[in-house]
């Protein structure tokens, strides 16, 4: 009976580790990857029969921290944890900080067992955060600018039109100038207005790729005529709660931006993806319980990438890589995907830059304050979902 209990262990041990979302590996004295589970064969992107032949310095960057702490750990025989350790190669690509736990394996005299949890998704729900606080600034903001700035604007217009009745041709000129000056103003005022609008959003189910067709027959026709699209979709992919018009202001922006981003890259390309990714819960204002954001939209371009000084910010208001450009676009994206309760990410390096937005999926079984028909908008994406089903 105990035979049959303890060959059992090893089978049930595995399964176990296999389970865990988080990477686990066991480092054997001489550096080599002695066992590893089903998370470390997804985060390096390596099936463990390879991963058992590689040794650890030839997966981490050169000087890793993560090496020193392995030898840390052999020499005192306890365990050791640091925090936002980058892991990231050109072969993993990209930036992939991780929270490393590393501890010895007392059964087996020289062996560390070491795990990666990663950061990606906890910084993008502190992120997530932070635009939506940059948002309630700028709506603050847009309040004070349309009542302080368009009533003496328009005063200013006025009266810059009276002078040009009896102005001189370069007297005109100068009027003119005031006038248009004062108009684009007032333009950038009433889009920074589109804050402010704190109405509840009307949603109901959506497929996605309607929108995402939609916003690329627009493109086509018009900003990325040039520019060649990939689609690479779930079709089983399950409605998102969402509101359709507001979809489609997001995906129009966000490829609008890669377009822009592609001019002078002769293979320009953009890539539309969709996929079901479960896992990512988030707590959202005015909700008791948490969130799941399953479903995962992206839009890719092959441009130069975002400066490494901005893409922290990038959501942030007056933020921008335009020399013309207002620095409203995206954060208007992050607004409009926090008040869906979805998250917003950008990830970048040269010739490889993703918009990555997690959004939550509509179910029946859930009754929404927000998913009516009374202006029709509801219904109207209902008919556009079932194609998702």
């Amino acid at each position: 009976m105990s035979s049959a209990a303890d060959h059992r262990k090893p089978a049930d041990s595995e399964a176990i580790l296999d389970a865990l979302p988080n990477p686990v590996l066991m480092i054997g004295p001489d550096g080599k990857i002695v066992a590893a589970n089903i998370a470390t064969e997804a985060f390096f992107e390596i099936s463990t029969q390879f991963l058992k032949r590689q040794s650890l310095k030839e997966l981490v960057p050169f000087g890793s921290p993560l090496l020193a702490l392995i030898d840390q750990v052999r020499s005192s025989n306890s365990p050791v944890n640091e925090y936002k350790v980058d892991l990231g190669t050109p072969r993993m690509g990209g930036d992939r900080q991780v929270d490393l736990h590393v501890a010895p394996l007392t059964e087996r005299p020289g062996h560390i067992v070491v795990m990666l949890q990663e950061r990606s998704i906890a910084d993008k729900m502190d992120r997530q955060l932070t635009h939506r606080s940059a948002a309630r600034s700028v709506i603050a903001l847009a309040a004070m600018l349309a009542h302080e700035i368009k009533n003496p604007l328009s005063g200013i217009r006025g009266a810059a039109q009276l002078l040009e009745q009896q102005a001189s041709s370069e007297d005109r000129m100068l009027t003119r100038l005031i006038c248009d000056e004062a108009d684009r103003i007032v333009t950038l005022v009433d889009r920074m207005e589109v804050f402010g609008d704190e109405r509840p959003v009307v949603r109901g189910p959506v497929n996605i790729h309607s929108v995402l067709d939609h916003v690329k027959r627009l493109a086509q026709s018009g900003f990325a005529r040039n520019i060649r699209f990939i689609e690479d979709y779930d079709p089983s992919l399950p409605p998102v709660l969402a509101n359709q018009d507001q979809l489609i202001q997001v995906f129009l922006n966000l490829v609008k931006n890669a377009a822009e981003a592609l001019i002078d890259v002769p293979d320009a390309e953009i890539q539309l993806t969709t996929a079901f990714r479960p896992g990512v819960r988030l707590s959202v204002p005015g909700q008791k319980s948490r969130v799941s954001l399953p479903l995962e939209f992206c839009v890719k371009d092959n441009g130069p990438g975002v400066p490494d000084d901005l893409l922290p910010n990038l959501f942030d208001p007056f933020v921008t890589t335009k020399q013309t450009g207002s620095g409203l676009g995206l954060a208007l994206v992050a607004k409009i995907v926090g008040d869906h309760g979805g998250i917003i990410e950008c990830e970048s390096q040269p010739r490889k830059t993703t918009f990555r937005v997690l959004m939550p999926m509509y179910s029946t079984s859930v009754k929404h304050a927000d998913h009516s028909s009374r202006d029709g908008s509801a219904g109207k994406s209902s008919s556009a979902s079932q194609g998702a089903k």
